[in-house]
């Protein structure tokens, strides 16, 4: 196997999603690693955004469309004749999946077998990273982590096309892409955590955007539990997942990346941290209210990208909330979003295992 610093100099990576926020973190990373981003996704959200904050724009190819394209696809990735493809590009929340099921249901099931369609027009192609989440297990609400053997699942309709995207993916694998020579990988993150992330229905966004107005942050459900990680912890493991692939020495087909399991923290204690590192003035108020259904624990076992890959999480819990909470004060206090995470980068190391 070659370096990863060396192996990443000059490769081309198609990136689906690079408009996010996962997305235009691995965008700056892979700038980090001089390798040659592609971004594929639609035009940012109005309204504030990693991507403009960061001009994420400068730093690769881009181009706005639909993964559901599937011609408009194919042609971005034959002509920049791309080495690998990281597929972040989805409905990425739980209530999306509530307000518009089929929106959901289509971008992130038909768009994943267009992006593996596109994968299948170009030779070059050596490795497919798929992203997916945690919430494909099917969730008995049990006290121990899930692992990559459990059964897919998913009550809500987000969970449910995330699983499905992964039949999908496993499907092209193993029907296309495999005989090719080609390694595909469905990646299963936990709650992901950073700088930049203005979403809506997120904790940590919700939390700023209150917290920065002075006002107290409404809460549903203090005591669930989730597997937080700071977004270049699932970054790292995606970037080696391809690597491998690439290089021929993956043999599994999916992995899981998150904190180790005594890290997962119920939200109240997550908020505890989170306020204090953001030095809020402001509080938390659990509110009752009708809400759609949420699953009250979730944890994943990493043992197998620990063996397969040599993952090993390098911020604890309380690092990932500190430097997260840390760069959302200081960009209110007027830092560059893209120099916060240049610090970031290069505080969290070297790049691959």
């Amino acid at each position: 196997m070659t370096d990863p610093i060396e192996f990443w100099r000059g490769k081309r990576v198609l990136v689906t999603g690079h408009t996010g926020f996962k997305g235009a973190w691995l965008t700056l990373v892979l700038r980090s690693l001089q390798a040659q981003a592609v971004g594929v996704a639609l035009p940012p959200e109005p309204g504030e955004s990693l991507f403009e904050s960061a001009s994420i724009s400068d730093l690769c190819e881009s181009h706005f469309l639909d993964i559901r394209d599937t011609k408009g696809l194919v042609a971005v990735a034959q002509a920049a004749d791309v080495d690998i493809v990281i597929h972040l590009a989805a409905r990425s929340l739980v209530s999306e999946g509530y307000r518009d099921p089929v929106e959901s249901f289509s971008t992130n099931v038909i768009g994943t077998v267009s992006v593996l369609e596109a994968v299948r027009s170009v030779p070059s192609i050596r490795s497919v990273v798929v992203a997916t989440t945690d919430k494909v297990y099917r969730n008995n609400e049990w006290s121990f982590p899930y692992r990559e053997t459990d059964p897919l699942g998913g009550k809500d309709p987000y969970s449910a096309s995330k699983a499905a995207a992964e039949l999908a993916t496993y499907s092209y694998a193993q029907s296309f892409l495999a005989d090719n020579g080609v390694a595909v990988c469905s990646v299963r993150a936990g709650n992901v955590i950073g700088g930049g992330d203005w979403a809506v229905d997120r904790l940590v966004p919700d939390a700023v955007r209150a917290w920065g107005r002075g006002e107290d942050l409404v809460i549903r459900n203090p005591k669930a539990t989730r597997p937080w990680q700071h977004v270049l912890e699932p970054l790292a493991g995606y970037l080696t997942v391809a690597r491998r692939g690439y290089e021929g020495s993956l043999e599994d087909s999916s992995l899981n990346f998150g904190p180790n399991t005594h890290e997962a923290l119920p939200v109240d204690e997550f908020l505890d941290i989170a306020r204090g590192a953001f030095r809020a003035s402001a509080g938390i108020v659990v509110q009752s209210r009708d809400h759609w259904p949420e699953s009250k624990r979730l944890a994943l076992d990493i043992s197998r990208a620990r063996d397969a890959i040599g993952f090993e999480p390098r911020w604890t819990t309380t690092d990932a909330i500190t430097r997260t909470m840390s760069w959302y004060r200081r960009f209110y206090d007027g830092e560059p979003a893209a120099t916060l995470c240049r610090e970031d980068i290069e505080a969290y190391g070297a790049w691959g295992v």
